[in-house]
Parts: C-alpha cells; structure tokens; sequence
C-alpha cells in the first residue's frame, strides 16, 4: 500500500514537471477569458453563485500569473529538461506579464483595491523586470523569436500599465483631486470698478437644448443630455457638493422628465461611475476618448502573431508540437479579446457620448463638408468620427443580438429589491444548537441571507410612484433650506399634510431613526397579513419598501450606518417579544405539524387576534427598563391605521418613500459607489435622483437661495397631474 502511494506521488511529480508551465499559462489564459466575459455581470446581478467565482478568478488571476512567470525564470535556462526550447519559453512570458495587467472589464473587485495602486506598480516593475531578464538570457544563444517577444513585450507593458493607471486614477486622493476645479479668481476687479464698462454676464452652462423632444430611455441623446450632470455628480463620492447654480439646472432638466426616463438617467450615471471605479475606462474611453495606445497594443500583438507563424515551418522541428500549439492558443486567444474589447469600447456608453455631437439636432448625420467645417480642415481629426461611427453600427448590431440570447446583459444593475421580513424570520427560528454552531463558525449572515431573503423585480409601479413622491417634495423644495428641511423628516413630513393623522406624529417624532423604522415595517406586516387577498397598488408598494427597507438595516449595516443607532439590539428584542407572542397565540413550533396552508392560517388568526384586542398595552410597562424592544408600540401604531380603512395604505405608502428617502441622502456617497460592484441597490438611484431634484444636503447655499425662492425659480413645477393616476 506504501508503495503504490509512493508510486502515485513519482508519477505526479513527473507529471508535474513535464506540464506545470503549460497548465500555469493555460489556466491563465482561462481565467482571463472568464473575467472579460464574466466580470460585467457584477453590476447587474447580486447573486453569490455569480459574484463569488468572479471574486476567485479575479483573486487567482495575479498569482497565477506571478507563479508563471517564476516558472519561465526557472525552466528557461533547463535545455535538457520538459521545456528543450527556451526562446519558446521566453516568449511565453511577456503573456504572463499582459495577464497581469488583467481585462478591461475588471480591474477592482472592491474600491478599496484602487487604493493599493502603488502595490500594482510595484508588482509590474518587478515581473517586468523578472521577465526582461528571461528574455535577455536567450538571446546569446540566436533567439529567432526575438522580434515577435519584443512586440508582445510592448503589448504587455501597455496593457499592465493600463491596469495601474486606472487603479491610480480610481483611487480617493487622485478622484478627488481631479474633480477640484481650475483656480477661480471671479471677475477683474478693476474692469468692476470702471462705471462705464458694462456688466459683466456669465454665458449659460453649456446643457441639452430642449431635452424632452429628444429623450427616450435607451437614445444616445439622453446619454448625451446625461453625462452633461454626470461630470458634476461623480464629485458627490468624494464628498463635494454642488452649487446652488448646479442645483437649478439639474432639478430643471429632472423635474421635466416620465418616471422611465428618470430611472434610466440615473442608471446611466450610476453606470458611468461604476466603469470609472472598478474598470478600465478611464484609460480607454473616459477622458480622451481615444487612446492610440490601444492600437499600437493590438497591432503589436497582431503582427507578432504573423511574425511567429511565418517563422514557425522553418523551426518547428525544435519546438514541441504540444508547445507550438500553446503559443497559438495564446496569440490568437490575445487576438479575440482585443477585437471583442475593441467593439465593447465602440458601443459603450462613453463612446455614444463621443459619437452623438456630430448628429445634426438628432435627425440626420452631418454631411462631409460639415463635418470637416466641425472640425477646422482636419482630415485624419475628421475621418476618426466617421470610422467610430462605422464601428459603433457594426457592434451595436451584435449588440442588441448579444442582449436578446442573454436579456441580463441589457441591465445596468440587477434591477431587484431584497426582502427580509421580521414576522417570516419570528416564525421561521432554527434551532438554538444550529444557530450557536453557525454564529461561532461566522456564517450566520451568509445563511440568512440563502433562508429570509427573497427578491422582487423593480417594476414600472413602483418606479412611478416613487418618482412621484419625490417630485412633489422637490415642488416644495425651491430653496436649498427647504430641500434640506424635507429630507429630514422621517414620515412626519407626509402625516402632517394628510388630514387624519395626528394620532400617527408621536410614531414618527422625536425617536430613532431604526426605531421608527421596526416599528413601521411591523405594523405595516400585521395590517398586510390580516388584510392578504385585498391587494391594491399602493398596499403593494408599503409591503415592498417595508421590507426592503429592514433587508438594509439588518442586512446592509454599511449602508444604514449613520441612522442605525443600535437597530441590531432592538432587531433582537423585538424579535424574542414577537416570539413570545406568537408561541402564545399558538402558532410558533408548529411547522411539523401542520401543513404550511395550516401554518399561514393559524398566522394570519394570530395576528387577527392581537390587532382585535381591546385590551390597551402600555409598552413602557410590559417590556420593562432594559429592553428596546417595539413589538407592543407596533401592535398600537397598526391598531391607529386599521382606524384610517383604505387610507391606511395610501399614508403607509408615502410614509415608507420617506423613510427611504431619509436614509438615501445620509448614506455616505462611498458606500453608495461600493454596491455598484454588487449589482447596485434602490437607495443608491433613490439618492442620486434626489440629488438632481435638489433634495438633500449635498448643496452650498448662496444668497440667492437664502431670499424669496418662489420669484427666482422660473422652473418651479408642479408634478404633472398625469402622474396623479399612477397609483
């Protein structure tokens, strides 16, 4: 038995020696081709059995190539060994140091990855190095390989700097630094003091013409019209804020837009800040909009391709078949990324963004003399719109073919809302050893997550009445103040303007943010539960953000930070009162026994019964002094509501817009931008649309703002009375 192991281990070992190099850069070639293909779906879902093989690759990818690299350095100089051929070999290494430098799709899985930039650098420096030195070893011994190396040394040494430049440009310092603006002096004081000099008028921002004749929610003019706001907001995730100026025209340009359109605006932005963060775009497409260095990559790559086969009939009697064809796959595989990134650029976001201003007023193409007139007498600055528009049609064809075999591809996040629901998790307890051996093991949250949450799709619905809520309170919010006034109520807000609802205030007044928060979401779910087989619209919408709302509480504590308080603690009181309850109704410890059509009835009675109770429970005296528990000041609030009949859920609706809108705008920006690589959240695009609505306190006050708003603001609306039959 000894012996058959030792036996097995000597041929593995041979086994190893003979293919590690091949399997190493293999493997890296696989692991390059998975996360260019693999890397967008970041954004677009937030499922796990997505997100955790990407975090692999993307982790293995580096070290893989890193260990390729140290295995050239040891093989190459070995003539007798697996690898007889070293040229061969050394020109393998140049690939290993291009996969570092990883696809254009990914280069941070997380933001703080763009942090360690100068860690990149380091990196590349010493493999270059490392590789340059395997390189120059061969060539004392007559490298007919030279050239084709050399040239994809110049393709590997532009895409790894590529890599590093866009951590370097995505880090905090460096973003925030290139959002500071030139330096301002005002206007010439001594042309102010000259009385005969006219008055200075600053021409208009420069802005979309008459944006909603053109809008639609895919067009490349709202791309255009949006990206105009873009550059301004992505100053918000490094903690800068926008002019009172700013803040005009942007609520102008939202306050005209469908709900549809809206969404899709911020979409598109939050979309534009993800490439920024976690891609290469930066580099590509970003700011220059085209990078010549691309080119000189690919074409590097091309001709060392036509240069290795044309060399390889009259050399391929010292190279290993099995090798010769290892280092096709590796040039032809380079070869297909490079064409396939290069459409991906073309029918991008940014590069509609470059293509759109030489459409004449959106209707017709400019002809060649106006486009040569755009662009001074230029003809290789004019014939470039013209190739990526040619470009840009040809990839949009395979495009929109790409998108209707795989539909998640057309998002720009997931586009899901996850629910966690505290009377679900109350009746649904594991068992006290499991969840022991769970919390020690560090699992409790993963698993959670697979048992009490679920998700709902962000339909049209929603989206409108959200849309809705928010245009009327920025109507309100002509005035900076009044904006940062309304976006600090957390459902007084809307009470106060509902007749009826006074006795709600003291729900919503003077407490915890988390507090209001539990206490709502159970009233909500006991008015749900009692009421189940009545859905109207708006009932629908309380039940989605009532739970949407707990899943970021408990679920997201990053994103709920600044208003959590101490959520947890009150989570687990409640939630052992609740037990209590329910075990007393008789309803808790019964899933083996009755069916779970048995089970939900004898729920829905327990919950009938404890709103039917005529009995007034003072929290104060029956949780006690330590206790944080609002299961009994839940019990109370849904008691208030069942008074209001069916306006209970057109009160609870609005309530909920609010507190979700409460703790949009206080969520730190940073966060924010860290769930764009986790398929984005709904508070994210409620913050950013916010923002444009001027809700929120991420504005300066100038005078103006400080004096009669109603006669300065020419674009003060009304939400359209279409809007009104939404719900």
């Amino acid at each position: 038995m000894f012996h058959s192991i030792q036996v097995l281990f000597h041929w593995i070992r041979l086994w190893w020696d003979a293919w590690n190099l091949r399997a190493v850069i293999l493997f890296s070639l696989f692991l390059q081709t998975f996360l260019f293909f693999s890397a967008p779906l970041r954004k677009r879902t937030a499922n796990s059995l997505v997100t955790i093989p990407i975090w692999l690759a993307y982790n293995l990818a580096d070290a893989t190539a890193i260990f390729g690299v140290g295995l050239i350095s040891k093989s190459c100089g070995n003539a007798l060994g697996a690898y007889a051929n070293p040229e061969l070999i050394a020109f393998w290494a140049p690939f290993l140091l291009l996969h570092l430098g990883g696809p254009d799709t990914i280069t941070a899985f997380a933001l703080e990855d763009n942090e360690l930039w100068q860690r990149q650098l380091l990196q590349l420096v010493v493999q270059l190095a490392t590789s340059a030195y395997v390189f120059i070893l061969t060539l004392p011994s007559n490298n007919q390989l030279w050239l084709p190396t050399l040239l994809m040394f110049i393709s590997a040494l532009i895409k790894s700097t590529e890599r590093t430049r866009s951590l370097y440009l995505a880090s905090w310092r460096r973003f925030r630094d290139s959002m500071i603006r030139e330096l301002d002096p005002g206007p010439n004081y001594h042309k102010l003091r000259d009385e005969s000099h006219p008055e200075i008028v600053e021409p208009p921002n420069p802005g979309p013409n008459e944006p909603m004749r053109l809008l639609h929610n895919y067009n490349p003019f709202l791309l255009k019209a949006v990206y105009c706001y873009f550059e301004t907001v992505k100053g918000l995730v490094v903690d800068l804020k926008f002019s009172s100026r700013e803040r005009d025209k942007s609520r102008s340009f939202f306050l005209k837009l469908t709900p549809e359109q809206a969404f899709v605006s911020v979409e598109i932005e939050l979309n534009f800040l993800y490439d920024i963060l976690f891609t290469k775009t930066p580099v590509l497409c970003g700011y220059s909009r085209f990078n010549p260095s691309r080119i000189v990559s690919s074409m590097s790559c091309l001709i060392a391709f036509v240069l290795f086969h044309l060399m390889d009939p009259k050399h391929k009697f010292l190279h290993h078949k099995i090798d010769v064809e290892i280092t096709y796959t590796l040039l032809i595989g380079t070869i297909i990324h490079d064409v396939i990134a290069f459409f991906v650029i073309c029918t991008s976001d940014w590069n509609t963004v470059f293509v759109t201003p030489w459409l004449l007023d959106g209707y017709r193409i400019l002809n060649c003399n106006e486009l040569l007139h755009s662009y001074k007498g230029n003809l290789i600055r004019a014939f470039l719109p013209f190739l990526y528009a040619i470009c840009y049609l040809i990839g949009s064809v395979i495009k929109i073919t790409f998108f209707y075999v795989i539909p998640i591809m057309d998002r720009r996040w997931s586009g899901c809302i996850s629910q966690y629901n505290l009377i679900f998790y109350c009746l649904h307890p594991r068992s006290k050893k499991w969840d022991k051996l769970i919390s020690n093991l560090g699992l409790t949250n993963i698993l959670d997550s697979k048992k009490y949450v679920v998700t709902k799709r962000f339909d049209k619905q929603l989206r409108r009445f959200i849309f809705r809520e928010l245009k009327i309170k920025s109507a309100e919010a002509v005035a900076i103040e009044a904006g940062m006034e309304i976006c600090s109520a957390k459902g007084g807000w809307v009470l106060t303007r509902d007749d009826g609802c006074d006795n709600l205030l003291p729900y919503t007044l003077h407490a915890d943010y988390d507090k209001i928060l539990i206490l709502w979401h159970i009233a909500t779910e006991l008015c749900y539960i009692t009421e189940e087989g009545n859905s109207e619209n708006e009932q629908e919408i309380s039940k989605v953000l009532s739970d949407y709302m707990l899943y970021l509480l408990i679920m997201e504590p990053s994103m709920m930070s600044a208003v959590a308080g101490t959520a947890q603690i009150r989570f687990r009181d409640t939630c052992a009162t609740a037990k209590l309850v329910f075990q007393d109704r008789g309803v808790l410890g019964k899933e083996e026994e009755y069916s779970r059509f048995e089970h939900k009835v004898d729920m829905i009675q327990a919950c009938k019964s404890i709103l039917d109770d005529h009995m007034v429970v003072n929290p104060s005296t029956v949780k006690g002094d330590t206790s944080k528990t609002v299961f009994f000041d839940a019990c109370n609030l849904a008691k208030e509501l069942k008074k209001l009949d069916k306006d209970k859920w057109k009160i609870l609706s609005k309530v909920w817009v609010e507190l979700l809108s409460y703790a949009a705008c206080r969520c730190n920006a940073n966060n924010h931008a860290t769930q764009l690589s986790k398929g984005g959240q709904l508070i994210s695009l409620v913050w950013l649309l916010m923002v444009h609505l001027g809700l929120g306190d991420q504005f300066e006050v100038s005078e103006d703002h400080q004096t009669d708003p109603q006669s300065r603001d020419e674009n003060h609306q009304q939400p359209d009375q279409r809007d009104d039959d939404l719900v």
